[in-house]
């Protein structure tokens, strides 16, 4: 197929059709497109009948579908014949780095964040023998899901006909890279790349971060040098892999995929403008000090000594009384309807009693649950919503429909716990998008007969608790989606982290 031929309306394998062509390069084509069974958008590259890597291409875009980690860009069909060749990906919404540099450097935390996430996921397409090779602000994105997603893995490579002998040092390089740009807002290269202009030098190298900005940590400013500016490094080793600067970046603070919701302190900095200033008039009103009491008028003359007696004898009666008093309280509020008993003595009061504490307890295992289909839903991305990382994330099928397309009435995100125990609440942090209806549903077999309903939440987005209305106790925990909401057009449901408190076994 032709570059002429192939024009906005042309579908292929019968059901991508071309939409707008977003850019073309030396005869390579980016088009976005409507899946038009899924009822989705997507991205599809056609190629020219001279363009000289078609081969590659689609063989590097059908390894690249194999991986995934949900931060790497899903390739969904590559096609190679000889009336068309293409490839189809997900369509990702956002801003990449470049957008996100375009009023100045980031935060350090944040800017470290975006790129831990990305050489975690670079890490992951390593371990399958994919690489980038050409890292840049255009490629590392923050969707309007508050996730991150690397664009192009194995993919863009093959397109500009990138080969290198050490692909793990040039993508710690490019992680570099993306970090200088995120923490000084300039790209450490030749020439301006994506808008950013490129990075200041001193005595023919770049200048370190901490030189370019003030405010950059020490020891990011180090993990900079340490992957991408070897003349600074001054004896530190080398970042050489992904997976080292994945692991030089573990502490940092990750981009949350909602706000966090902050214990209440007595200066409280974030709030808006209306719960500030509501604290601070409720701070004020409890911490505004009684007026004085009027204090006598003096007769003038030697008055004045007797005054202050007076005042004292006063003021040591208002303590004895109050003091009694507040014995007399205690005492009938501690004992309010039992007698004296006989010897003197009051009878002994019990505490009262107190919530048992919950603790959180990881489960086992994870698995996606689909008993309606085909028996599993994206088992192998399930342990993502119990590792502890807000950043990763377990997410169903797609679907044409919030109600799951009409194939079923449910799929879900199954936890083995390892042996019975009493559930307390489960805390599940969903995608912002609302329109989620999800079940709590517990017992001790893995079956979806087996397992009962215990709590429910409609609209349901963000953190959401699910707590049982009454003791419940199981070795298997389900969170089962009725209801999936819409993200740019496509259905389906999310989950970045499930935590389960028990308050002691069962």
């Amino acid at each position: 197929m032709s570059t002429s031929a192939v024009e906005p309306g042309t579908r292929l394998a019968e059901r991508f059709r071309l939409e707008d062509r977003v850019s073309e390069s030396d005869g390579a084509t980016l088009w976005k497109a409507i899946d038009e069974i899924l009822a989705r958008p997507v991205a599809v590259h056609t190629f020219s009948p001279d363009f000289p890597r078609v081969h590659e291409v689609v063989t590097a875009a059908r390894a690249a579908s194999r991986l995934t980690d949900p931060r790497i860009t899903q390739v969904f069909d590559a096609a190679e014949d000889d009336k068309a060749a293409y490839v189809v990906s997900e369509w990702v919404t956002g801003e990449t780095l470049a957008d996100l540099l375009a009023s100045g450097p980031l935060e350090p935390e944040r800017a470290a964040g975006l790129v831990a996430e990305a050489a975690e996921a670079l890490a992951h397409a390593h371990e399958a023998q994919l690489y980038h090779l050409c890292l840049r602000p255009a490629h590392l994105m923050w969707t309007t899901g508050n996730t991150v997603k690397v664009l192009g893995v194995a993919v863009d490579a093959a397109l500009a006909g990138l080969t290198t002998d050490q692909p793990a040092l040039d993508d710690a390089e490019g992680l570099g890279r993306l970090l200088y740009a995120g923490l000084t807002g300039h790209w450490p290269g030749d020439e301006e790349e994506g808008g950013l202009p490129a990075a200041p030098m001193t005595d023919g190298h770049f200048c370190s971060p901490r030189q370019v900005t003030a405010g950059v940590p020490g020891y990011l400013d180090t993990v900079t040098v340490r992957a991408c500016l070897p003349e600074s490094r001054r004896g530190q080793s080398p970042l050489s892999s992904p997976s080292e600067v994945a692991e030089a970046l573990a502490d940092v603070a990750r981009p949350m995929p909602i706000p966090i919701s902050y214990p209440s302190t007595p200066a409280v900095a974030s709030a808006s403008h209306t719960e500030g200033l509501d604290i601070a008039h409720r701070q004020q009103t409890a911490m505004q000090p009684r007026p004085p009491a009027p204090r006598p008028i003096s007769n003038g003359g030697g008055g004045g000594t007797l005054n202050r007696v007076l005042m004292t004898v006063v003021v040591l009666l208002v303590i004895v009384a109050v003091g009694v008093g507040a014995w007399t309280i205690g005492r009938s509020l501690g004992s309010p309807t039992d007698p004296v008993e006989a010897g003197g003595t009051t009878p002994a009061t019990t505490a009262p009693v107190t919530a048992q504490e919950m603790e959180a307890v990881k489960p086992d295992k994870a698995s996606g649950f689909d008993p309606l289909g085909d028996g599993d839903e994206k088992s192998d991305i399930a342990k993502l919503a119990i590792d502890g990382k807000p950043g990763t994330l377990w997410k169903t099928e797609t679907y044409t429909s919030a109600d799951l397309g009409r194939l079923k009435d449910g799929v879900g995100l199954l936890l083995d716990m390892g042996k019975s125990m009493q559930i307390g609440d489960v805390e599940v942090t969903l995608s912002d998008a609302s329109g989620a209806s999800v079940e709590l549903k517990v017992g001790d077999s893995a079956e979806l007969g087996s397992l009962k309903t215990v709590a429910t939440a409609k609209d349901a987005s963000g953190k959401t608790t699910l707590t049982p209305e009454q003791a419940t106790s199981g070795q298997y925990v389900l969170i089962w989606f009725t209801r999936v909401p819409t993200d740019a057009g496509t259905f389906h449901g999310t989950i970045y982290e499930v935590v389960v408190h028990s308050p002691g076994s069962a």
